[in-house]
């Protein structure tokens, strides 16, 4: 097995490994990559519906995902499709799945069933090295902060129709702006374009020009890797330390993805102070 990175803040692409057939101890070599790496990559697995499910359960507990469509017999896994004559993709703008959750997702697996013949890369952000690139004083600033979170705005008005169960898009949560990653210790920025509506306790329009700065800043370039899909490539991403970006560049052409998402822990800030009373956004 060979770990390469892809960039010198996110990501890395694992060499020499075949997902079904990986044993403990290959299991914590991938663990401690995506540990270090944020999102890691592999090429050219041959998995069916039934062997994602079977990976995917070494992570932890998976969540039945509310809004995409199913995989038929396999509801664990859900389709991200995008057909031909589709303009809207999902998932086109940087966001962190699953924040809206109180307890929200450890990380996402995504494995490409149909890829365009060119385009539909995705690119990935490090909220680690968006953190440490702040001033000190902002920073100060941040730990002291949290932020509402919330499914409603996204899922439960789609008029583009790319999502079921509109009416299930009742998750609110408040989170910290800079969480303490629960497995590497370190202080990560968690606000995204998507699902955080506002600093706690703050107006939208008092939050929404330090937002705005913030959602930019987490996207540097100097912070990001790209991944190119192929069938059969596969991303696991860490929804604690990276945000994500799906490029909608690829029109009039059928893109096929099969997701799983597997359950986390409640996030903690970076620095210790009381958890706001969560209330409805």
């Amino acid at each position: 097995m060979e770990i390469i990175p892809t960039s010198p803040a996110v990501g890395a692409e694992i060499l020499g490994v075949d997902l079904r057939s990986i044993d403990d101890n290959q299991f914590a070599t991938i663990h401690q990559a995506f540990v270090d790496h944020g999102v890691i990559f592999f090429r050219d697995q041959d998995l069916t519906p039934a062997d994602q499910v079977a990976f995917a359960e070494r992570w932890g507990q998976i969540n039945v995902n509310r809004f995409f469509t199913p995989v038929e017999g396999h509801p664990q896994v859900a389709e991200v499709r995008k057909e031909p004559d589709q303009v809207q993709n999902i998932g086109g703008a940087w966001h962190t799945d699953h924040s809206y959750d109180q307890i929200p997702a450890l990380g996402s697996i995504l494995f490409a069933r149909e890829t365009p013949p060119l385009g539909g890369d995705t690119m990935f952000a490090s909220q680690y090295a968006a953190y440490d690139a702040l001033s000190p004083a902002l920073q100060e600033m941040l730990l002291g902060l949290w932020a509402d979170h919330s499914s409603r705005h996204v899922f439960g008005t789609d008029p583009q129709g790319l999502f079921n169960n509109s009416d299930a898009a009742t998750q609110d949560a408040v989170h910290p702006v800079i969480v303490k990653h629960p497995l590497s210790g370190r202080p990560a920025l968690y606000v995204n374009l998507a699902f955080t509506l506002r600093f706690h306790g703050w107006t939208d329009r008092e939050s929404a020009p330090l937002l705005s700065y913030l959602y930019e800043h987490a996207a540097r370039p100097e912070f990001t890797t790209r991944f190119e899909w192929r069938p059969g490539s596969m991303a696991i991403w860490d929804n604690r330390a990276v945000q994500h970006n799906a490029l909608n560049d690829y029109h009039g052409h059928r893109r096929l993805m099969h997701r799983i998402t597997i359950e986390g822990v409640e996030v903690d800030p970076a620095r210790e102070q009381p958890r706001p009373e969560r209330t409805a956004a």
